[in-house]
């Protein structure tokens, strides 16, 4: 794990600099996709089937509607601001976990900074001991969903009973008419220990890598996003080793995926604290595809933390570290205890 650090205004700066000498030089379409851990988004109501009693009204958290609407709000102020810097519509597409169900995304949708973009769903109920699931949120002005799937995850405890974790989902489709996979992954946790838990994010991993040397096998030229709280960083085994991705853009073969990580994690950036160390979790890695600038289609022009000052804790035992929403079952009015990424894609007019 990485010490905190943070990136600097200067760096910001120099990123903008470099869109608006691509952009002087060429006219390019702009899009962004992301991902955002949205750290235990539940409803108030208590459901028979669910691990939900924290988050009801008399539950441990005092999880109230009050609350649950004041949880919205911050959210839809960080999900309606990500890549407005470089497109006035946003995010295009983005990835969601820690979520109960398609109920709160609606919810989420229906914010009023939210609703113009028509934020639409594609959401399956997974069989996580927790309750909670991934999803995919997508604006239908740049994504036609063809077919999705939810992809399961075998995870076994030490005594070798089932263990239900979250599924990977999978979603393909038309992306402003060129065709695209996503991939949106929460790995099992670190409980336990790293080192003990590890075979479960290796499991995971390979649930998603096994559907993507699929894909690369019938066209090795596509284009797949992998996002995700993969509770692993770049550079652990279960996303360099299994998922076979790399940080060195100039040696990845077609087929093979980039990770735009690896340099921020080496940095010592990341989306989330724990004892004081960063770890960079909240990743979103690409096929080979989406490397070559001179190409009809979307290329990757950069991976980006979204880290602003109001999102950060200010004081007390998690000073520094993303503002989150409940200590134990204080609650703080905060975001997340992540922060969200994103990409921003290019493709020449």
């Amino acid at each position: 794990m990485k010490k905190l650090a943070f990136i600097s205004v200067s760096i910001w700066l120099l990123l903008a600099v470099e869109f608006s000498a691509i952009a002087q030089d060429k006219q390019y379409s702009v899009a962004v996709v992301g991902f955002y851990n949205l750290e235990n988004l539940f409803d108030t109501i208590n459901q028979p089937d669910v691990n939900d009693e924290e988050f009801t009204p008399n539950g441990a958290n005092l999880y109230t509607p009050v609350v649950y609407k004041d949880k919205l709000g911050k959210l839809e102020q960080v999900l309606s601001d990500i890549g407005t810097d470089f497109t006035p519509d946003g995010l295009s597409v983005f990835g969601v976990a820690e979520i109960e169900n398609e109920s709160v995304l609606k919810d989420l949708a229906n914010q009023p900074k939210l609703k113009p973009r028509n934020y639409q769903i594609v959401h399956y109920n997974s069989p996580d001991f927790r309750g909670i699931d991934v999803a995919l949120m997508y604006n239908p002005k740049y994504l036609k969903v063809i077919y999705s799937q939810s992809l399961n995850v075998p995870l076994k405890g030490s005594d070798g009973e089932p263990r239900p974790t979250r599924d990977v989902l999978y979603v393909y489709g038309m992306y402003n008419g060129e065709p695209m996979h996503f991939f949106v992954n929460h790995w099992p946790s670190r409980r336990g220990g790293e080192e003990a838990s590890a075979p479960g994010r290796a499991l995971a991993a390979q649930v998603a890598k096994t559907c993507i040397d699929s894909i690369m096998k019938d066209n090795p030229n596509a284009k797949v996003i992998l996002m995700g709280d993969l509770n692993d960083d770049p550079v652990s085994p279960s996303v360099a080793k299994v998922l076979k991705s790399s940080g060195e853009k100039e040696k990845i073969k077609q087929s093979e995926l980039y990770n735009p990580w690896v340099s921020y994690y080496k940095e010592g950036i990341g989306t989330l604290a724990y004892n004081d160390a960063w770890n960079l979790f909240d990743q979103i890695i690409v096929s080979e595809a989406f490397l070559s600038k001179s190409q009809t289609g979307f290329f990757l022009h950069k991976a980006l933390i979204y880290k602003k000052e109001f999102m950060i804790q200010d004081s007390g035992r998690y000073k520094g570290y993303p503002k989150r929403t409940y200590d134990f079952s204080v609650y703080l009015g905060g975001y997340s205890d992540h922060f969200p990424t994103y990409l921003v894609l290019l493709k020449a007019k």
